[in-house]
């Protein structure tokens, strides 16, 4: 884990932020999750449940790019410019995610910081408050946003 962390630092120093990538479990989809976003652009970090981590990768970076001047749109249809697709982007609470954030969590100490969900459609470009989603993305922030439904 000690060599794990100092790759993180490393990466953040150098490119702004880190990404990580948890293969699937039993019970549970995978997931990745960026570290240093917050610290190095005044927004929050990103977690994404149950893509491929390059998607994820990609996803992460190009929110990193698109958001780090103006800030990111919170809990409403994010239409898509370089991604491949709409997308919504949700609070978070840490406590939610907390066994799964943990380079992040490493990384920042006591040192706050603040995370973002991205939910992305299924193969039928459908949203999970959809009637026939039918993907198994994990969703730890509020779906659908308040105002939307």
């Amino acid at each position: 884990m000690m060599d794990y962390a100092k790759r993180v630092r490393d990466s953040v120093a150098q490119n702004g932020f880190h990404i990580t990538s948890v293969g699937a479990g039993d019970d549970e989809p995978g997931f990745t999750y960026s570290t240093g976003i917050y610290k190095s652009y005044a927004i929050p970090e990103l977690i994404i449940s149950a893509l491929p981590p390059n998607l994820s990768a990609e996803l992460i970076s190009q929110y990193a790019d698109r958001f780090r001047a103006t800030g990111p749109i919170i809990g409403k249809r994010v239409t898509a410019k370089q991604e491949r697709f709409d997308y919504y982007l949700v609070r978070v609470p840490l406590v939610r995610i907390q066994e799964y954030v943990l380079a992040t969590i490493k990384y920042y100490g006591k040192a706050p910081f603040k995370y973002l969900q991205l939910i992305y459609p299924d193969t039928e470009l459908l949203f999970p408050d959809e009637e026939g989603y039918d993907y198994d993305q994990e969703l730890f922030g509020t779906f659908p946003p308040k105002g939307k439904a």
